[in-house]
């Protein structure tokens, strides 16, 4: 869990500002190919056979005046004896001076007319189309550039952000850390597996090295930075078990010590350990390897991370819950909504724990002002990311589409908007059917019509700023925005909504606003929760990349038949995996275990792949709302505090009332499963 935030100096910038300039680089990279693919259009519309230009022309080496006459006498005195056998054989004593002298012409033509091309190439090379083709070319060297560095910024950033989690206990674990032994136990354990991790990076550089195929160069740096990067998160951990905190109280119990140890630690230690007995020591880091393949997939996570921190430090959320407050909604209706609300932006920061990191707190905080239970407002922040993972553009299922060519993003989004009604109807039946406390009861539309238009006026300026940024994209660029451009758009929409900010709202502010910081501070304050994120989510993704290497080479699969003959079986099968995989797994590293595992057994059952990968995305997050791990909760007490959790728990006299934050997403999301799984089996099984 998170420890203590930041300290607002100028010292964070150490690790959040290399951080901000990957991420910035990120970006640029990602937009130079828009730029570049849009300069080549642009060159061809102001210059035809611009692609002939693109490179200097060289002048051809044939001579043009050449002497047709004695060129011709050459070839027929060069020509062999009539009684040579070879060039009998060859034919070359047959040779026609009236073909001979038709083929020079030819050449000759064709000689002139390359060098009048080449004559033209040259009158049309003037100082502009020089100066364009420089900047182009340029662009395009800094596109090849990038999708080389790829792979290096990934592990650089990767490492970086683990440490910054590391010296600020920001990884994700069951509870926090609370006592002496809390802390002993859970920094003790963390140095042992970033030994480990340390150590497998180690034996996989010697292994590589020492392989007959030989390893680049390119290879033998990343293996050198994740070795580099290890060590520091070695002395990092060391640090921090010697620096123990004033604000820790002493004692504790070892059972509660070892729900503190970060998620990341646990599976560094199941997966070292069974990749040793095995005798596969350099397991670990043959499989974090495995992230280089997919490394543009591990950056838009990086950059949907500081999107949703870029959207914490803005007041488009809390303007938002403006546009509702008039109408006065009982708090269960308001959870509805908010759910519903979040999941648009959900969808576009890629992942549900994403959101709840982003905009879980103000979710929280809006719900309690007005009036919801601390389990109610629990329970919807946990579930504010569960419902959009399956809308357009997310980054999960582009993942998804991406790995398996049995299905493509239409058909996924296609289906998903029908998954989102349903699952949305289920929970606003659970919600307002078993759990109202509150009598179903809004304000006058007299009185609420006019507050609500009043509160959609600041509103106008954030929706005129995105759609500025997205049409200055179409016209310049000709990018829409969709699933694939969606993260190096994004974060440029929230760079110019803080810039916005920054400019309009010390002199506008709304009644009971806090004074606004400036744009320095707030993106300052955005990427070193980016930072701390992304470390704790990217270590947490990999190793769970290790634990699918360990179910592979357990052969656990296998132990499974490989086909059904009944999809009923088989989907409740997948059904009982698929959740298991949600409640232990990220769900990126989840995605690539259950594409190279399961889903051949799904296909070979007679599953439709379009349902089964609707299946997996319903069952991963009702997997991320079960306990024992339930990521989405753990998120959610990570945003909004330790306290707020321990006083719910406090509160109502039944087991349900006093677990209803846990209960009421699983009711909801597991008759969605149900319905999800298996109605659809009905019409085609």
């Amino acid at each position: 869990m998170a420890g203590p935030a930041f300290r607002r100096t100028g010292l964070e910038w150490f690790s959040s500002l290399p951080a901000c300039l990957l991420l910035l680089s990120v970006v640029l990279f990602s937009t130079s190919s828009d730029i570049h693919n849009r300069m080549l259009q642009l060159g061809e519309q102001l210059w035809s056979g611009y692609y002939k230009l693109r490179m200097e022309p060289v002048a051809p080496s044939c001579d043009p005046n050449r002497d047709l006459e004695a060129a011709l006498a050459a070839e027929l005195a060069a020509a062999p004896a009539p009684d040579d056998p070879m060039a009998a054989l060859l034919g070359a004593a047959d040779r026609n001076p009236a073909d001979v002298r038709l083929a020079l012409e030819r050449a000759l033509a064709d000689c002139r007319e390359a060098h009048l091309g080449y004559q033209a190439l040259q009158a049309q090379l003037t100082p502009g189309v020089r100066a364009y083709r420089a900047v182009e070319l340029f662009v395009a060297d800094l596109i090849a550039f990038g999708l080389s560095a790829q792979k290096r910024i990934l592990v650089i950033l990767v490492m970086l952000c683990a440490v910054t989690a590391t010296l600020t206990r920001h990884h994700i674990a069951m509870r926090a850390m609370e006592t002496r032994l809390d802390y002993t136990v859970s920094h003790t354990l963390q140095t042992i597996a970033n030994v480990m991790l340390l150590g497998s990076s180690v034996i996989f550089r010697h292994a590589s090295l020492a392989a007959d195929t030989g390893i680049t160069s390119e290879a033998l740096l990343l293996h050198d930075l994740w070795i580099l990067g290890f060590a520091a998160l070695v002395l990092a951990s060391l640090y921090r078990l010697i620096r123990v905190p004033d604000d820790l109280r002493p004692g504790g119990s070892l059972n509660q010590a070892l729900l503190a140890v970060p998620l990341y630690t646990v599976m560094c230690l199941i997966s070292g350990t069974y990749f040793a007995v095995i005798g596969h020591a350099s397991g670990i880091g043959i499989y974090l390897g495995k992230m280089m393949e997919l490394a543009d997939m591990f950056l838009n996570v990086g950059l949907y991370v500081w999107v949703g921190m870029m959207l914490k430090q803005t007041q488009l959320a809390t303007r938002v819950f403006n546009v509702f407050r008039p109408w006065r909604m009982p708090p269960e209706l308001l959870a509805v909504v908010a759910v519903l609300v979040a999941a648009v932006p959900t969808a576009y920061t890629g992942a549900s724990g994403i959101f709840v990191i982003a905009a879980g707190a103000v979710i929280y905080a809006e719900l309690r002002a007005a009036g919801a239970r601390r389990q109610l407002a629990l329970a919807a922040t946990a579930m504010s990311g569960s419902l959009g993972v399956v809308l357009r553009p997310c980054l999960l299922v582009v993942v998804i589409a991406y790995l398996n060519r049995e299905v493509t993003t239409d058909e996924l989004f296609g289906w998903g908007r029908w998954v989102f009604l349903l699952t949305a109807s289920l929970f606003c039946l659970v919600v307002m059917g078993l759990n109202r406390h509150s009598r179903l009861a809004l304000a006058p539309a007299s009185q609420a019509w006019p507050a609500m238009r009043a509160a959609l006026k600041p509103l106008l300026p954030y929706v005129l700023v995105i759609a500025g940024v997205v049409l200055v994209y179409r016209v310049a660029l000709d990018v829409r925005m969709d699933e694939f451009s969606a993260p190096r758009l994004l974060p440029v929409i929230l760079l110019a909504i803080l810039g916005y900010e920054h400019v309009c709202r010390g002199r506008q502010r709304e009644p009971g606003e806090s004074r606004h910081q400036g744009l320095e501070w707030s993106l300052r304050s955005a990427t070193n929760d980016t930072t701390a994120e992304i470390g704790a989510l990217l270590l947490l993704l990999g190793l769970s990349v290790s634990i699918g290497g360990v179910i592979e080479r357990s052969h656990l699969m296998q132990s499974f038949p490989q086909a059904f003959d009944s999809a009923w079986s088989a989907m409740l099968l997948m059904v009982l995996i698929l959740v298991v995989l949600g409640m232990i797994m990220d769900a990126f590293g989840a995605v690539i275990l259950v594409t190279a595992t399961v889903a051949s057994i799904a296909y070979a059952s007679g599953i439709h792949p379009v349902h089964f990968w609707m299946v997996t995305l319903v069952a991963f997050e009702l997997g991320y709302l079960s306990p024992p791990v339930a990521l989405n909760h753990l998120l959610a007490r990570q945003v909004v505090g330790e306290a707020e959790v321990s006083a719910a728990l406090r509160e109502g006299e039944s087991f349900y009332q006093r677990h209803e934050r846990i209960i009421m997403p699983l009711i909801a999301m597991g008759l969605a499963l149900l319905l999800v799984a298996f109605v659809p089996l009905l019409f085609y099984a």
